[in-house]
């Protein structure tokens, strides 16, 4: 792929992660009023539909590998999202976001031994660097593996091999119908587990705003950014970069959420963005891990 390709793709990736940033301190009020599955199960319901309604004709142009493919990634996402809202109930919001980010040290891993892709030593630098990055941001106490961790480090193991399949699976001409399929097999596995207690909605005009603006551009938009950008970026760079989420939930949260500005999100968000310059600066010089190989299912 061209320079100026790649550097689109970064980009949009980058505006993805903003994205996911952005909805932290919204979820964290709407979850006070509609509990976290019935959330996330209408939310995914929301972005399915809005994204059949624009590319009606997507899913008709899939070809039955790419629809298998998109299948066993919208269960990886939708059994990680589960999981890890039920690590949540039994372990720290902080704790939760550390471990969950673990996904950037485990998807170079998955992507060496499942896609045979060469890792480099100033990739595994820049994870480092992002991990750090992320422990400074994240963490205000002692960190014990219990019960509630365990989930979400097996949640954090389904995000990383979501992005190694992504970057096997995805092809820029069937991101629309691969992101569509996702969604809807998300949808599915979020209402599966939810639906027994009942569905509970947003009740007002404020809360229905949230939850369209994080279904449409957090959830459908997002979604594909992600799908076509990383049918461009090796899957270590695509975890990299996407370990800014945090980053940009604390600018956000300091720009609009009123929290004050502390030495810890300074420090702990220069790392993450450290990490990300390096990968993506000695990219432009020369590969910093293998091409994405064929990944079997």
């Amino acid at each position: 792929m061209s320079r100026r390709g790649t550097l689109v793709a970064t980009l949009a990736l980058v505006a993805m992660t903003a994205s996911w940033g952005s909805t932290f301190y919204l979820i964290k009020d709407l979850l006070d009023r509609v509990p976290t599955l019935d959330f996330l199960a209408v939310r995914f319901a929301i972005a399915s539909l809005a994204m059949v309604l624009v590319a009606p004709r997507a899913l008709g142009r899939l070809s039955r590998e790419s629809r298998r493919h998109a299948l066993v990634l919208g269960l990886l996402y939708g059994v990680a999202q589960i999981l890890q809202t039920a690590g949540l109930a039994h372990t720290a919001a902080s704790v939760s976001g550390f471990v969950t980010g673990m996904y950037v040290v485990l998807t170079p891993i998955f992507a060496a031994l499942l896609l045979r892709t060469r890792i480099t030593a100033v990739t595994w630098l820049a994870v480092a660097m992002a991990t750090a990055g992320l422990w400074v941001l994240t963490m205000r106490g002692e960190f014990a593996l219990g019960y509630g961790e365990s989930l979400t480090l097996v949640a954090a193991a389904l995000y990383a091999l979501h992005i190694v399949g992504l970057g096997a699976w995805s092809r820029p001409e069937q991101a629309m119908g691969m992101s569509i399929v996702q969604l809807m097999v998300i949808t599915v596995v979020c209402f599966v587990a939810t639906v027994p207690d009942g569905i509970v909605l947003p009740s007002t005009t404020q809360d229905w705003t949230s939850m369209l603006y994080m279904a449409l551009v957090a959830g459908a938009a997002a979604l594909f950014v992600q799908t076509w950008a990383q049918a461009h970026l090796p899957p270590t760079r695509c975890a990299i970069i996407m370990s800014m989420e945090p980053v940009f939930a604390a600018a956000f949260a300091v720009a609009l959420g009123g929290e004050s500005l502390t030495s810890r999100l300074l420090v702990g968000g220069a790392l993450v963005l450290a990490a990300m310059l390096v990968v993506e600066l000695v990219g432009q010089r020369r590969p910093i891990e293998g091409e994405v190989t064929h990944l079997t299912v």
